[in-house]
């Protein structure tokens, strides 16, 4: 992605239109391998993706989540702030692409850079962070691209396929992106 911009996207509130959407991602495993997800398959029904997204519309799950659109109007995935807290100034981040067809593109960096900018200024947040299994290469990129440094491991920190895995933590603090 160096030289060239980032294809343009729009972060959306999430509506109930986005259920097939989402529900349709949600069986692709290998869209869903890096996203803490029951080991089960399906993980989920339409109904109950229907009624997770009804908990973010109605912001009663802790999740500030929004629907990732392309420029074309496109819904591709969802990136979201949660663990929000407001006493010390800080929220986990966390990102989907669910279309894989615009994978690789920066549609993910162009999303996350949009949700940095609104935790950052209109949620006043101070630090934006995140946890990625380390074996996620192509995500840990992403994020460095983004600005995110490394914090640390957090070891056996996700139960993932008859195991535990590392996940790396990184951070973003206010100062550095703007």
């Amino acid at each position: 992605m160096k030289g060239k911009p980032l294809p343009v996207v729009t972060i959306r509130e999430l509506s109930l239109s986005d259920t097939e959407d989402r529900y349709q991602w949600c069986l692709d495993t290998e869209v869903t391998k890096h996203l803490n997800m029951p080991e089960k398959y399906p993980p989920f029904t339409r109904e109950a993706t229907s009624s997770w997204i009804q908990l973010c519309i109605s912001r009663k799950n802790g999740y500030e989540q929004r629907a990732i659109v392309t420029g074309e109007g496109k819904h591709i995935g969802w990136v979201d702030l949660k663990n929000i807290d407001q006493l010390n100034g800080h929220a986990e981040l966390g990102i989907a692409i669910g279309d894989k067809r615009y994978w690789g593109q920066g549609y993910g960096l162009s999303a996350m850079k949009a949700m940095l900018r609104w935790g950052f200024t209109e949620l006043n947040l101070n630090k934006i962070w995140l946890r990625v299994e380390v074996d996620n290469e192509k995500a840990i990129k992403s994020y460095k691209q983004s600005g995110f440094v490394e914090e640390g491991i957090l070891r056996e920190d996700r139960y993932r396929e008859g195991h535990y895995v590392d996940r790396l933590r990184m951070s973003l603090l206010r100062r550095e992106f703007i």
